[in-house]
């Protein structure tokens, strides 16, 4: 997989919390790039990953620290730690 080295990875997981996560970041003003392996392999005619962690999501490095405490901070208030 070849992604724009100006990209920094900030979550892989599930595509229906990945979908939520992205939102997120959007709100709060940060563009994202989503990539789903798992569905891009099935449309390619075959199955490779898991669900769980099959959805990544990118954002421009610029913003990678302050995407990153939105994830913690969601992680944290979803899991009853905040």
């Amino acid at each position: 997989m070849s992604v724009n080295s100006d990209l920094a990875l900030v979550y892989t997981g599930s595509e229906v919390e990945g979908l939520f996560i992205q939102e997120l970041l959007k709100q709060n003003g940060i563009g994202v790039f989503s990539k789903d392996t798992l569905e891009e392999s099935v449309i390619a005619g075959w199955a490779d990953g898991f669900p769980e962690d099959s959805f990544l999501i990118f954002v421009e490095k610029e913003n990678e620290e302050k995407a990153k405490k939105i994830i913690e901070e969601y992680f944290a208030a979803r899991d009853g730690k905040k």
